[in-house]
């Protein structure tokens, strides 16, 4: 059995089967860390020009587009939780380190595709990728606050973390329609050094102390235990899940459809990347905003938010055919930004160590899988009725079903509040 040594007040050495607790700040290098790997982790060049090198370069329709997305979102699924649950297991560093892995793999790939297939096979690798950071690195960053009795500063640092996140993407963007004219592939290289760059980050971090792991049953046992306890037997866990499959749903349709919306409307291919980074800027600034925006609105007051936020984005990109109309996009953007760490630390709170990453798994899973079932749909609407009609029918949709849903979550997660 490993003991421990520590001095007593005479000088010598006496032994403890504890190890000594981690002296406080012990992990506070990880903060920015974690932010520097936010910020690599979504600084993704080809993302303001990608539905352009599926149509143009890849021949891809946006039925075609949204199924592929569809695909990726089932990869992601397929390894969210199991992800999710080795991260609580490995360690979120490891887990990390497997996503930056995937990440250069799944870049790779990208540079040398030349049909749906080959698209395919990259986005399979990348699913995977996000399906690892996924949980993993909002755990880490309430695990290094707790360690310094901080964890009710989460949702700050959680939406600084995200603000990092978004001004990475943003940055990547900005050039990002001149990389594309000059070389179509060139995005795609560069990324791959974005990746390596993170993965060295990831040596940086440091791992906090985990609570040791009771093996009573079998690991499987206690995944279904853990997605149980999320989706029957936990109310405030079950809503909070499907409120942010809702909320992410909402931003997420216009990330697939703004670009071939903006082409239709004859917004110039040089400003496909400062759009994107604005788009990308307005995230980071709803992350930003997002704990102040609670302290003085409160849950309720938050949730309308959202929902005038989502109303009328939809609204604007469906009814207006002018060449700005795109602008509309960004009031979902900054939704996207204010909703993420409200609801990340809904579900912190309600979540114990040993399960923490597991749960914020799920919810990306219920999400991931809510899109694989609906992003076709979506992309077929766009494609035989137009993208202007598909907006109005998603504004139909969600403003019938948001409500509902968030009056319930509100009921269910009374006890976080109190």
């Amino acid at each position: 059995m490993n003991e421990h040594a520590q001095h007593d007040v005479s000088g010598t050495k006496a032994f403890s089967p504890f190890p000594p607790s981690p002296e406080p700040g012990a992990f506070a290098k990880n903060i920015p860390f974690l932010n520097a790997f936010a910020f690599l982790k979504m600084a993704l060049l080809p993302m303001a020009i990608i539905t352009l090198f599926w149509k143009d370069q890849i021949g891809l329709s946006l039925t075609e587009i949204l199924f592929l997305q569809a695909i990726f979102s089932l990869a992601t699924v397929i390894m969210e939780f199991p992800s999710g649950y080795l991260s609580d297991r490995i360690g979120y560093r490891k887990a990390l380190f497997l996503a930056s892995l995937l990440g250069i793999s799944g870049w790779t790939s990208y540079t040398l595709a030349t049909s749906f297939t080959g698209v395919l096979v990259a986005e399979i690798q990348l699913g995977m990728s996000y399906a690892f950071v996924s949980g993993a690195d909002s755990a880490l960053l309430y695990e290094t606050l707790r360690q310094d009795g901080r964890e009710e500063e989460y949702a700050a640092y959680d939406g600084r973390m995200t603000a990092w996140a978004q001004v990475g993407e943003a940055s990547g963007a900005i050039g990002a329609g001149v990389f594309y004219a000059w070389f179509p592939l060139l995005p795609f290289l560069l990324q791959i050094g974005i990746w390596l760059t993170a993965l060295v980050v990831c040596y940086q971090l440091k791992e906090t102390p985990s609570e040791p792991f009771e093996a009573t049953h079998s690991h499987l046992r206690h995944a279904i235990e853990i997605a149980r306890k999320a989706f029957w037997g936990h109310p405030g866990l079950r809503w909070s899940i499907i409120l942010a499959a809702f909320l992410g749903l909402a931003s997420f349709y216009p990330v697939w459809l703004i670009q071939p919306y903006m082409q239709e409307h004859g917004v110039p291919l040089a400003w496909f990347g400062p759009v994107w980074a604005v788009a990308n800027l307005s995230v980071s600034l709803g992350s930003v905003t997002s704990y102040r925006l609670q302290f003085h609105l409160g849950p309720a007051g938050i949730l309308c938010l959202c929902a005038v936020l989502i109303i009328a984005g939809y609204a604007g990109l469906g009814l207006t055919g002018t060449l700005w109309g795109f602008a509309f996009y960004f009031l979902l953007t900054f939704m996207r930004g204010i909703q993420g760490p409200f609801l990340r630390l809904v579900l912190q709170k309600q979540s114990a160590r040993p399960e923490r990453a597991s749960i914020l798994s799920l919810k990306s899973l219920a999400f991931r899988l809510a899109f694989v079932i609906t992003g076709p749909l979506v992309g077929a609407l766009a494609d035989n009725l137009g993208l202007q009609t598909a907006m109005i029918i998603m504004l139909g949709c969600f403003g019938a079903l948001l409500l509902p849903v968030m009056l319930v979550f509100h009921k269910r997660t009374v006890p976080v509040w109190q």
